[in-house]
């Protein structure tokens, strides 16, 4: 077998399922001047292994979004057991990154096409007084928030819609900005709100726009009604308050096969 062949037949994908504070990080994708969760995984990898590597991750996450459910794949000929990764990436990547699971996957799992859905969860802290230990994972409202009209309005997103108006104004001319919504859920434990948003898919700045909004909501600036006719609308870029990026976490990326053998919904109570 000429040896083109013989790497070929020898090529293995692994997954691995990710966790960032992405506070230091221009954000998941590689960038040329900026630090990136891909540029960190593909040199942990490389150092690992030997070889140039590129890795494909399932999100998109933006500068200063973290992620507790991330998963990445590559390819390698590497025959070390998946164990192995965990334990050795964890060694090379910063204290910031940490590798949760890895698993051999068919060599045709792409790991973003095959997602069915992706669930984000955004943290507001609604309080009078800032929290001195939890600043870079959250948004600080002051101001009491009508939490009822909140969650009246988050209903609006369910099912099938065009989000035109919760991303950026030229996303509409590049790509369709329809989306499926399987869940839209502000809930609240003390001072802490989260709003919590799974669907197929994500535009650019989606949920931190549509967070945006539903603070206005509770604010008392903007009405469910008037929430709801954006959402109707589709007008490109309607809704430009966006939350800061802080506040916004990936907590799982769901496949019709968990690639890690995981089974339901787990650690989504983590925070705080």
């Amino acid at each position: 077998m000429p040896p083109s062949r013989r790497r070929v037949a020898s090529l293995r994908r692994l997954a691995l399922l990710v966790e960032y504070e992405g506070t230091a990080y221009g954000g998941s994708q590689y960038q040329k001047n900026a630090r990136t969760i891909q540029a960190e995984l593909e040199s942990a990898v490389g150092s690992l292994t030997g070889e140039s590597i590129r890795v494909a991750l399932a999100g998109r996450t933006d500068a200063g979004v973290h992620a507790r459910g991330q998963v990445a794949s590559f390819l390698t000929v590497n025959r070390y057991p998946p164990s192995t990764f965990i334990e050795a990436l964890n060694s090379y990547l910063p204290e910031d990154i940490a590798v949760r699971a890895a698993a051999e996957v068919p060599l045709s799992f792409n790991v973003r096409r095959l997602a069915l859905s992706r669930r984000y969860r955004y943290t507001i802290h609604n309080s009078g007084q800032r929290s001195a230990l939890w600043p870079r994972f959250l948004w600080h409202i002051n101001v009491p928030l009508g939490l009822s009209a909140m969650k009246e309005a988050a209903r609006c997103l369910l099912g099938e819609h065009d989000f035109a108006a919760f991303t950026r104004p030229s996303v509409k001319a590049r790509q369709s900005t329809v989306r499926v919504v399987q869940r839209a859920e502000v809930c609240h434990r003390g001072n802490w709100v989260f709003f919590i948003m799974e669907a197929s898919a994500f535009l650019p700045q989606q949920v931190r726009r549509t967070v945006g909004l539903l603070a206005q909501v509770g604010g008392g600036k903007l009405s469910v009604e008037g929430f709801c006719d954006l959402v109707r609308s589709a007008h490109p870029g309607a809704a430009n308050v966006a939350a800061p990026p802080q506040g916004l976490c990936l907590l799982k990326v769901n496949y019709e096969i968990d690639p890690f053998g995981h089974k339901g919904d787990e650690d989504e109570d983590l925070f705080p």
